[in-house]
């Protein structure tokens, strides 16, 4: 996930969680024919207030937008002189989400939760021809669109360095915005290949051959048959050496 991408969510996580700066306090709501609609229409402008509020400066420039679920026909709400909204555990307004509002001033106190979607409109890179798995990407394949950034957990990759050369790790249709894991790096070498291995420690660096085990990543580890028949784990660094810390 981009940084900037990351540090709005935790800071609107953080905001909502800790309710800051935002004095959420509705009026006093009973089960009158107009008490659901004025609740949905609080519950839009607190989401809405929290949202974009929260943009630290220097982020990704998103359009925001923040869509309510309809409350439960079945629920009965007792009068309320007072309703804290909250985030649920393990939950952000990102995506299709959802949020917490209690009772704490009446005379029942009741818990119920709104389904929130929360859409975060802005330009992205997308997929303009399908694309196998194992195909090697290029600049030829993408082209930039605005999409929403929340549709997806995957976090949205705008970095050209991060991706350009790299193959794709599942089939990509037209219209796909680029997302991290839809991409990993291409192999450099298979299993039995030759290669250079690369020894090094404190104060020193040896050299020799050795046999790969498995198939080569740049980056990725990989177990490697020394000339003594020793076998030992090291790191992809090229297409002909790997490198092992002693």
């Amino acid at each position: 996930m981009p940084r900037n991408h990351s540090r709005l969510i935790d800071f609107i996580r953080i905001l909502v969680s800790c309710g800051l700066g935002l004095g959420m306090a509705f009026a006093a709501v009973g089960q009158t024919a107009g008490s659901d609609a004025y609740l949905l229409e609080s519950t839009q402008r607190w989401l809405e207030s929290a949202v974009s509020g929260g943009r630290p400066s220097g982020a990704v420039a998103l359009r925001m937008e923040v869509i309510v679920g309809a409350l439960d026909s079945r629920l009965r709400l007792a009068p309320c002189a007072h309703i804290e909204p909250y985030m649920p555990a393990g939950t952000r307004l990102w995506g299709r989400t959802r949020l917490g509002l209690r009772c704490t001033e009446g005379v029942s106190k009741w818990n119920i939760f709104l389904p929130v979607t929360v859409k975060a409109h802005g330009p992205a890179l997308i997929i303009k021809g399908n694309i196998s798995s194992g195909a090697p990407l290029s600049l030829d394949d993408v082209m930039e669109a605005e999409v929403d950034w929340a549709e997806d957990p995957g976090a949205v990759v705008t970095d050209a360095t991060s991706w350009i050369g790299q193959i794709a790790s599942r089939p990509l249709t037209t219209g796909q915005a680029l997302r991290q894991g839809m991409f990993r790096p291409p192999q450099v070498f298979q299993a039995g290949a030759q290669i250079r291995v690369l020894a090094q420690g404190t104060g020193f660096q040896i050299t020799s051959d050795g046999q790969a085990l498995s198939a080569g990543i740049v980056g990725q580890p990989v177990r490697v048959k020394m000339d003594n028949g020793r076998i030992m784990t090291g790191v992809v660094l090229d297409p002909r050496t790997v490198k092992i810390d002693i």
